[in-house]
């Protein structure tokens, strides 16, 4: 006998508000619909009638999860119809600010699933690790939330002794070897409820325009930090985690890999981190009439931004 059982469109497993419609036959999910257009904001038309230092404003209140990511793309774009190079010490410092915010964003999901699962245990380590995060970005920038880093041509703050955040990376790579990537890989009450759920085939996620570690779980290598790197990715040396299975339980193996990768590359960019000035052009700068398009690779997959300038 099938049922429905409506989903949201808040609920704790949600980052969003949106609703799911789940098809049940006994303990069995066979089918969900989709209901998107809940929570509409109008930002796009908001920020037709706001001036360029606003508009970064309103853009970093896209998500409060990935915030940062969201100034980044756009001040990218903008970029691109002023003709200012952000100076090398400001794309590290870009870096490093994305990296920090993936790894925020994935041991988030990790908690979110763990405690989805059963494990309230694991929910609790997993949110303690985040808080570790939290106060790495806050120590940067002032902020556990939005951080008002990007800006065109730059940054706004500098990090003034890199070196003294490795100590945290060491720790919160200790405690996912020894702790949560353990649990969540070797784990009978892990395996029995992700492995074989819902699985995303290759064909499926190309022809619904998969994206991020979702894509990847399913078998996809693709990945904008190295396919079409920004900011300084590109002096950077890491892995792209794939699996193939397509279950829930590859996208954690995907995450929890994510967050090694990313303990990686901020590891090379505190310590490698070029000096110099954090940001050019100040308030003299002018854009040219143009349409400029800026990719990047957001924790939960490809975000863009296309910016226009007209007189």
């Amino acid at each position: 006998m099938s049922y429905k059982i409506p989903m949201g469109p808040y609920h704790p497993a949600l980052e969003e508000p949106y609703k799911l419609d789940l098809i049940c036959t006994g303990e069995t999910v066979t089918d969900a619909k989709l209901h998107i257009g809940f929570n509409f904001r109008g930002i796009e038309h908001l920020a037709e009638t706001r001036n360029y230092i606003q508009v970064i404003a309103l853009m970093e209140r896209v998500c409060g999860i990935c915030s940062n990511i969201h100034t980044l793309t756009l001040c990218q774009a903008m970029e691109g119809l002023t003709g200012l190079m952000p100076p090398p010490r400001a794309k590290y410092i870009r870096v490093i600010m994305a990296e920090l915010e993936r790894l925020h964003s994935h041991v988030l999901w990790a908690g979110i699933a763990a405690k989805l699962m059963g494990f309230k245990t694991m929910f609790m380590t997993c949110f303690a690790l985040r808080e570790k995060v939290m106060d790495v970005l806050q120590a940067i920038s002032g902020n556990r939330v939005n951080y008002s880093m990007n800006r065109v041509g730059g940054v706004n703050r500098d990090v003034e002794d890199p070196l003294a955040l490795i100590p945290l990376l060491d720790d919160l790579e200790r405690e996912m070897m020894r702790t949560v990537i353990p649990i969540f890989t070797t784990s009978s009450t892990a395996r029995s409820r992700c492995a074989g759920i819902g699985i995303l085939t290759p064909e499926k996620a190309v022809s619904c325009a998969v994206v991020g570690p979702t894509a990847r779980a399913s078998g996809i290598n693709q990945d904008l930090r190295r396919d079409a790197p920004y900011a300084a990715y590109a002096e950077m040396k890491f892995e792209v985690p794939v699996e193939k299975a397509g279950d829930v339980r590859a996208r954690l193996f995907v995450r929890a890999l994510e967050i090694m990768e990313s303990c990686r590359i901020l590891r090379q960019a505190l310590t490698d981190m070029p000096p110099g000035e954090i940001a050019v052009g100040g308030d003299k700068f002018a854009f040219v009439t143009g349409t400029a398009t800026s990719r990047v690779e957001a924790p939960r997959g490809e975000v863009m931004y296309s910016v226009s300038w007209k007189e």
